[in-house]
């Protein structure tokens, strides 16, 4: 007798076909109602982020509540983009909404470099991330830290000082890189929960994980590059930056 693949139950939703994706709405109450209130407290203790408390409501609807959510449970592709977003996007929209620049005195910008980093690819780790995808506590832990951290991070570069905040952007560049790249040149798919998901995209396993890996190999490392490139250009004095 011939195995059946095993099923993965991620949060959002079983792995959609292309037929299907459109009406793979992840309509979850508990969110939904997170999303609403915490847009209500937002609006009234910090009015002068309203604009930025609803970017961030938003975000968090495109990336949890759209069909992207499912899609990600289909293809690796869509789950790096996903990631990527958590902390190109979400984070520093967060860092601004909650005001966390209060607290980025108290934060080691290096410290925080290290973190964020070792979070990432720690949730990256096949085992770990095999487990995100089939326990939505798993799921939410991995999230709610990716966020976090990345928040964190966004809080303490925007205080420090350009050369520290430049070279840990860098780092930061770097390190997202790598990973694309180990993920690039991987001779084998690591990710069961897309053993069998991504056929029906046109799309082997190994081939989805690669262009997953090209994604923050390439725009995602250049997002970071463009920031540090941005930060050094207003560091330079006027005469330099003409």
């Amino acid at each position: 007798m011939t195995a059946s693949p095993p099923i993965w139950t991620p949060y959002c939703g079983a792995a959609p076909d292309p037929t299907g994706l459109l009406h793979a709405w992840n309509a979850d109450p508990v969110l939904l109602c997170v999303l609403g209130a915490g847009l209500m407290v937002g609006w009234r203790r910090a009015p002068a982020q309203r604009g930025t408390h609803v970017a961030a409501v938003l975000a968090m609807l495109v990336l949890f509540i759209s069909p992207l959510c499912a899609l990600a449970s289909a293809l690796f592709t869509m789950r790096a983009i996903h990631h990527v977003a958590l902390a190109l996007v979400l984070a520093p929209l967060l860092a601004r909404s909650f005001d966390l620049g209060r607290h980025a005195a108290r934060l080691s910008l290096s410290v925080m470099t290290g973190v964020q980093a070792l979070v990432f690819w720690f949730w990256h780790a096949p085992p770990v991330y095999a487990a995100a995808l089939s326990n939505d506590a798993v799921f939410w832990i991995m999230q709610v830290t990716l966020i976090g951290t990345a928040a964190l991070w966004w809080a303490a570069m925007r205080r420090a000082p350009a050369p520290a905040a430049i070279a840990t952007t860098l780092a930061t560049m770097v390190q997202m890189g790598a990973l694309g790249a180990l993920l690039t040149f991987a001779g084998r798919a690591f990710y069961a929960p897309h053993y069998f998901t991504t056929q029906a995209w046109g799309w082997t396993p190994l081939e989805d994980q690669q262009i997953a890996g090209l994604i923050m190999w390439a725009p995602a490392s250049a997002a970071y590059l463009l920031i540090a490139l941005s930060m050094l250009y207003r560091a330079l004095p006027p005469a330099y930056a003409r």
